[in-house]
């Protein structure tokens, strides 16, 4: 028979009996070694394994019934099965020794095969075959034998750096025992590193693997696992391996049912296997379909299991991705064949995706995905329960589940929305629309303490309106509509979303996961639900979400109010528009760029709208002038794309073209309603030039432009490029020219436009055109009718036609015709002024255009301006009888008795222009200024007028910079408009200091920098915000050290405390001292405002210095009686016990990150944020060292002066010591260890203070205190204990937490916990002993906290005292009481065992020998 021919190449008979019975015994862990010369024999047979196996095959085919029961084949000849079975075994367990030859795993793989054939023929158990170890053996020799290099590939993919765990989103420290078992690994990797395997090797191991696989299958099809739940166990994680062993050629289908040798790849294989084991025949229930599931949940969420760790993550490559699309179709597959059965069981699955998610944006997208997918398989009773859950799970204090929860809502947005049936039970239905993901998930997030979570909400809402379903753009509609929108139906009862507060308290298995409420998420249930929101409301949320503390979030806030404003959510009004626009000049660089995106899409998507149109131009002309070089990249880029590329000739020009017509009319704005940005504009041009982009096809094609509709924008643009261009037309520009000084209706805008192209081609005209425009001009500025704008454009053109090689043809030029205006101008103020009657019959607009003439004019004529002059600007100031004008070619007196310049019969506009022209006169002329200059500061004192104090403002900053040394004594004169009553004037001021000390001709002295600070407390709130942009974004960088150096002299100044020696003491009048006195408890909150303003611009070395500073300048002065304690001084104590309590004071090192962040996800913020630990515990260390030889004394002798003089300041230094000490709390002892009855007396004191302050405050919190809970939760709702709690992240199976997701977000400190010198715990009921605090709960367990049931974790002293309770049972109020040590007593000695080592005992007994 030829099977027995092929066994005797076994040489079974030769194997010893003993060999065989130690095999079994050892369980087949392990095997003596076989007599080699059997084993040499064995091998000598080329493919024994597989010639057994061929003629075994046959046996396994139970329809056959002619075919003989083998196991009486074997019985006949003799063959041991239990004999036959050990051998196999050899190979199989040589084939998982450390490094095996290409032939050990050949042999391993066709052994397990053979015996699982052996498994497959009837009888095998009867006759003893099956055990469960060699089985579990069997399954893991395909992973084993093929090449751990394909496995070390697969460690390097995995995301080491950024492992976590798939629970809490944090990331978790590696076991004790995984560096151990990774050297191992390594070890094993550096030794097949050695050993090469060829194509064709690799090829012989696939089909060993693949003939095991096949076998397996088989075998699985009639051999049952039902009671052998580990060896179900082995073969779903080898086919779960194998489902991303290789790729699949072609898409892989499910639905088709095929026998195993139509299966090609192992993925297929590997299904099919996990199909089989979803079958009843592998065991009754859902505990095959479970474990199914369950392994399948890591192949979805692209994780590496391993035994010994928590699952690693895998880099999202497309063999990974393949494998989880395919996970994802095979559970589809499944679930459609048994869809009773396995829907339950799909609901879990969804849980479980969501419960270990991680914080990565790759993998939740790809979670969110497949949660869509599976959840489109649950009919809508499941569909609606899991919303249900979700809306849970989305109010998770973990960040990572918060985001993913708005990944999946927005999936799930993009299927269509289910229709409501009758299996739906109506508690349910609520969740089955979108508008309960958009209102209740996605909106409600806007919120969230997380600025991640914000930002993400954010974003997915502005996507809900770019989605194709009308019905998410509709719920959008709905939240900014004007009538309230109820979320629910107010009827329904708040119990009906109500779920049980639970603890998880098994292993996490593969069951349902149940969510809890968290009070801190929520206020009332309600309040959540019942959501009723306004338009105006909802907008203002909107504009406060653009100011957020983080970039991400206002970046998403500008996107969502993009896609408001672009789907007519809310209207594109100017106030709406503007946060776009003012977003622009925000301070975070990709904030910036990002306004200017938005702005380009909105505008893309409303070309029309004019509105839309100014609030471009508002947002990204500006930043052509940023101090950011890639934002002026961004902003030209900008301008390119919407103005520059579309402009062409006439004959091209398409009415249909939106893109051309927006051009123009961007361009019409600029002329029109948006001239002030015409500088800006200048200046993107000035920037082009250099780049030689504008050719003379593109000049000549705006000449096209000039005499149609759109004139003005073209010249406009002519304007700008007729410097920089090569080549013009210039018959037309002369022709329009023409047309323009004839015309008797004047363009103001483009007037000024041509004049500035005149200018600019003066140098290539002829000298009979230059002659005859010259005259043109003159004969036009001569008539004074034009704007002014005009005339001082027709002056600078004037100007730039004397240019000339020859600086004194230039100049005779300039004499000959600004002097003939000039004449003409003193001519006509001679007749007004100096004639009787002149001034009653006054043509206001005439006297205003000559004065400006003659000040236009006269800069460019300084010698033609006689004195004569002066006297006539100045009486149009002053009163005609205060002062004659002599005659002309008389001498100017030598003196004036003028002192200020005192209201006339002249209109207040003359006045003010003429103070314009007198600081152009004496921009040219010293010596008037030296006369006119106390006049100016005189009229900025008394002056009632507005224009013309705001006139004399712009002279005096302007005479400053001709004449720096002279006029800046008049400093304080100009800063003192800083507290005008006029808010014009303010920012007048405001704005030409800042320009003076930006180019240095001013420098910070005296009252300077006060001045300027309390610009930021004006009443007027645009003024306190410019004056925080100049010293913030253009001062301090200039002078880095400016707000820590005048910070010491701020609290001096503003208290109005002058008794210090060195301090505030630069002069000043009574009336500017009372003007900016910030002084007494009614402007405590504008000092203050300024205070944090100051320090929240230092650098962690300016606030340490500070620190040190205040101690030794202020405190220290106190102390040494420098300064006298009295009403004075106390006001100036006490606002610097304040300041030093200030959170802006503490170091921005020893803070820890915001509330709701979650980490950085790359190596290098993980090396930054190890650094920043080491960092921080250095400076702590620094700073703790100045605290107790700087800070302390200093605090203790002060102290003891308030205690003598009953001084109202102490309670400010009690909680300054207050919080400072929250830093220290645990060394308080050691920080006053020199003197030990001093530390009992300060702690003393601190508790007396915080007594006293809560019986001031008991009667208003008395309610609120009487409801308090040291657990986050409300009473009856509490989790069991802290190791309860502390396992829901601590497990890493497949199972349910109930409890597991924590359902909401960690909000801000409560209100109801009040500071203390301890911590943040408030004792509520007191006992006998002072040292103990009660826990306030009305119903705790009675077991004590020294002996938990479990490991306690995570337990949290100074903030929430956690209740260790078990439900057990409930004892009297009394006895439920849980007492803590005060933290300021000593801990007790640890009790000392009297117990010693076996080995130390061993050791001294030799001694003793």
């Amino acid at each position: 028979m030829e099977l027995m021919h092929a066994l005797q190449l076994l040489k079974l008979n030769s194997v010893s009996t003993a060999w065989v019975d130690a095999v079994w015994d050892f369980e087949f862990t392990h095997t003596d070694p076989l007599d080699p010369v059997i084993e040499e024999e064995i091998k000598e047979g080329p493919d024994v394994f597989k010639t057994i196996y061929v003629q075994l095959l046959p046996f396994s085919n139970e329809d056959d019934d002619n075919t003989q029961s083998v196991w009486v084949v074997f019985g006949e000849n003799g063959v041991s099965a239990k004999t036959l079975v050990a051998v196999l075994s050899y190979f199989i367990l040589g084939a998982k020794t450390r490094s095996p030859s290409l032939e050990q795993r050949l042999c391993g793989l066709q052994a397990a095969s053979l015996y699982l054939l052996l498994l497959k023929i009837p009888g095998s158990v009867a006759n003893k075959v099956y055990h469960q170890i060699l089985f579990d053996t069997c399954l893991s020799m395909p992973l084993k034998c093929w090449p751990q290099d394909s496995g070390k590939k697969r460690k390097k993919d995995s995301l080491k750096s950024s492992q976590g765990d798939p629970k809490t989103g944090k990331r978790s420290k590696p076991p004790k025992k995984v560096p151990e078992e990774v050297e191992f690994d390594d070890d094993e990797d550096d030794e097949e590193e050695g050993m090469y395997f060829a194509a064709q090797d690799l090829l012989k191991i696939r089909e060993g693997i693949v003939l095991l696989v096949r076998t397996l299958l088989r075998l699985l099809e009639r051999f049952s696992l039902r009671d052998k739940p580990q060896s179900a166990d082995s073969c779903v994680q080898l086919f779960t391996e194998l489902t991303n062993f290789e790729p699949v050629i072609g898409d892989m289908s499910f639905s088709q049912e095929r026998c195993v040798d139509q299966l090609k790849s192992l993925p297929e294989l590997s299904y099919h296997g996990l199909g089989l084991l979803c079958s009843t025949i592998h065991g009754e229930g859902d505990e095959c379909r479970r474990r199914v599931f369950r392994k399948l949940l890591y192949v979805i969420l692209m994780m590496k299991t391993q035994e010994s760790s928590k699952p690693c993550l895998l880099a999202p490559s497309q063999a990974v991705c393949g494998a989880r699309d395919q996970a994802i179709l095979f559970i589809s597959h499944i679930v459609d064949e048994q869809r009773e059965a396995t829907l339950p069981l799909l609901r879990i699955l969804v849980q479980h995706i969501c419960h270990q998610m991680v914080e990565k944006s790759d993998y939740r997208a790809s979670g969110a995905q497949a949660v869509g997918k599976l959840m489109a398989k649950m009919s809508c009773q499941d569909y609606a329960a899991i919303v249900k859950w979700l809306y849970s799970y989305s109010r998770n204090k973990k960040v990572a589940f918060r985001m993913f929860a708005l990944d999946v809502a927005m999936v799930l947005l993009e299927q269509s929305e289910r229709e409501l049936d009758d299996t739906v039970d109506p508690e349910l239905a609520v969740f089955l629309p979108h508008r309960f993901l958009v209102h209740n998930i996605i909106y409600n997030h806007r919120n969230d303490v997380s600025p991640t979570v914000r930002g993400h909400a954010l974003h997915c809402l502005a996507q809900c309106l770019e989605l194709g379903s009308q019905n998410a753009t509709k719920c959008v509609h709905e939240l900014f509509s004007n009538s309230s929108q109820t979320i629910l139906e107010s009827g329904r009862s708040e119990q009906t979303l109500k779920r049980r507060e639970t603890v998880q308290k098994t292993a996490l298995t593969f069951r349902t996961i149940e969510l809890s409420k968290h009070k801190s998420m929520t206020t009332t249930h309600r309040s959540v639900m019942n959501t009723s929101l306004q338009n105006e409301e909802t907008v203002t949320l909107f504009k406060k979400h653009v100011s957020d503390p983080k970039t991400n979030a206002r970046k998403s806030a500008l996107e969502t109010i993009m896609s408001l404003l672009k789907h007519g959510v809310i209207s594109c009004s100017a106030e709406n528009l503007n946060i776009l626009s003012d977003r622009c000049r925000d301070p975070a660089v990709s904030v910036k760029k990002k306004a200017m995106q938005c702005l380009m899409d909105l505008l893309a998507a409303l070309p029309e709208n004019r509105e839309v149109q100014e609030a471009w131009l508002r947002g990204v002309l500006p930043a052509v002038m940023d101090s950011e070089s890639s934002v002026q990249e961004k902003a030209l880029e900008c301008l390119d794309r919407v103005v520059i590329a579309h402009i062409k000739s006439q004959g091209k020009y398409l009415d249909s073209d939106t893109s051309q017509m927006l051009a123009w009319e961007l361009l019409g704005l600029i002329c029109e309603k948006c001239q002030d940005l015409s500088r800006y504009f200048s200046k993107a041009f000035s920037v082009w030039a250099p780049q030689q982009k504008f050719t003379p096809a593109f000049v000549n094609g705006l000449l096209s432009h000039t005499k149609g509709e759109r004139a003005a924008a073209a010249w406009l643009l002519l304007a700008k490029v007729a410097s920089c261009s090569p080549k013009l037309n210039y018959g037309t520009i002369l022709d329009t020219w023409e047309n323009t000084i004839r015309s008797p209706v004047v363009s103001v805008t483009m007037t000024c436009h041509i004049l500035s192209v005149l200018g600019d081609v003066a140098s290539n005209i002829n000298d009979d055109t230059k002659t005859r425009i010259v005259d043109d001009l003159m004969s036009w500025l001569k008539t004074f009718s034009l704007p002014l704008e005009v005339i001082s454009s027709c002056v600078d053109t004037l100007v730039r036609f004397a240019r000339s090689d020859n600086t004194q043809d230039a100049l005779k030029f300039l004499d000959c015709f600004c002097g003939e205006l000039v004449s003409v101008c003193e001519s006509y103020l001679s007749a007004v002024i100096l004639q009787e009657k002149g001034a009653e019959n006054i043509n206001e607009d005439l006297l205003v255009k000559h004065l400006y003439t003659l000040g236009a004019a006269s800069l460019h004529c300084p010698s033609k301006v006689g004195k004569r002059i002066f006297l006539l600007v100045q009486s149009v100031l002053t009163p005609s009888e205060q002062q004659p004008v002599p005659a002309e070619g008389e001498e100017l007196p030598a003196s004036q008795p003028l002192s200020q310049f005192k209201p006339n019969s002249m209109p207040t506009l003359v006045r003010a222009h003429a103070v314009i022209t007198l600081g152009k006169l004496c921009l040219q002329h010293e010596e008037l200024m030296l006369k006119y200059l106390p006049v100016f500061a005189r009229e900025l004192e008394v002056g009632t007028e507005l224009a013309v104090r705001s006139n004399v403002v712009v002279v005096m900053c302007d005479l400053c910079v001709r004449y720096t040394n002279t006029v800046t004594r008049y400093i304080p004169n100009i800063s003192a408009c800083l507290r005008d009553k006029d808010p014009i004037v303010r920012e007048q001021t405001l704005i030409m200091l800042t320009n003076l000390l930006q180019e240095e001709y001013v420098k910070w002295k005296g009252a300077l920098f006060f001045r300027f600070a309390i610009a930021l407390v004006d009443p007027d709130p645009t003024i306190a915000d410019l004056c925080e942009y100049c010293l913030v974004d253009l001062l301090l960088k200039k002078s880095p050290l400016m707000f820590s150096q005048h910070f010491i002299e701020c609290v001096f100044h503003f208290n109005s405390y002058e008794k210090h020696k060195k301090y505030n003491k630069f002069p000043q009048t009574e009336s500017e001292k009372s003007k900016f006195s910030l002084k007494g408890p009614q402007n405590q909150g504008k000092r203050f405002r300024i205070y944090r303003f100051l320090l929240k611009n230092f650098t962690d070395e300016q606030r340490f210095n500070i620190t040190t500073k205040i101690c030794q300048d202020i405190l220290a002065s106190f102390v040494d009686s420098e300064l006298p304690l009295d009403s004075e001084g106390s006001e100036l104590l006490a606002d610097t016990f304040d300041i030093l309590s200030l959170k802006e004071m503490k170091l921005t090192a020893m803070s820890g990150p915001a509330a709701g962040e979650e980490p950085q996800e790359d190596e290098m913020a993980m090396a930054k944020a190890v650094l920043q630990v080491a960092q921080k515990k250095l400076i702590s260390q620094v700073q703790k060292r100045n605290f107790v030889e700087n800070v302390i004394p200093i605090i203790i002798s002060l102290k003891n002066m308030l205690e003598e003089q009953h001084s109202p300041v102490l309670k400010h230094l009690m909680a300054y010591l207050q919080v400072t000490m929250q830093d220290y709390r645990s060394e308080v002892k050691e920080l006053f260890a020199a003197d030990e009855q001093l530390a009992a007396e300060v702690e003393y004191n601190l508790k007396q203070f915080e007594k006293e302050k809560q019986e001031k405050e008991q009667q208003q919190t008395e309610n609120q205190l009487a409801n308090f809970t040291l657990s986050p939760r409300q009473n009856g709702n509490a989790v069991a204990s802290p190791a309860q709690a502390a396992n829901v992240g601590g497990q890493t199976g497949f199972a349910s937490p109930l409890n597991a997701a924590k359902s909401s977000v960690q909000t801000p400190k409560s209100a109801l916990r009040r500071r203390t010198y301890a911590g943040m715990v408030t004792p509520v009921r007191t006992h006998s002993s002072p040292t103990v605090f009660s826990t306030g709960r009305g119903k705790q367990l009675g077991r004590a906290i020294s002996t938990p049931q479990a490991s306690i974790n995570e337990v949290t002293f100074g903030e929430q005292v956690s209740a260790i309770c078990n439900g057990s049972k409930i004892l009297d109020e009394e006895r439920s009481v849980l007492h803590l040590m005060s933290p300021e007593q000593q801990k007790p000695v640890p009790r000392q065992w009297n117990v010693e080592s076996p080995l130390v005992q061993k050791l001294r007994t030799k001694k003793r020998f």
